[in-house]
C-alpha cells in the first residue's frame, strides 16, 4: 500500500522510526502515534518507503 501523499508518507517514517527504537514514542503526534499503534513495522516500512516525486504534499478530501 503506497502513501497518497507527502505528509502521509512523512507520518509514516516518524512512526516506523519509533518502531524501530531509534526514536521515543512520546515525541510522535497525531496521524504518526495513531500509525505507531495500530500498524505493524511492515506496513510502515512500506509506506515510509514510496517515493515522493509526484505525490501531493496533502491528500485531497473527496
Amino acid at each position: 500500500m503506497p502513501a497518497t501523499s507527502k505528509a502521509q508518507q512523512k507520518a509514516a517514517g516518524a512512526a516506523l522510526s519509533a518502531k524501530r527504537g531509534e526514536t521515543k514514542k512520546s515525541e510522535l503526534l497525531g496521524a504518526s502515534r495513531e500509525m505507531y499503534e495500530s500498524m505493524s513495522e511492515r506496513q510502515l516500512d512500506e509506506l515510509a518507503s514510496t517515493p515522493r516525486k509526484g505525490l501531493p504534499a496533502k491528500k485531497k478530501d473527496d
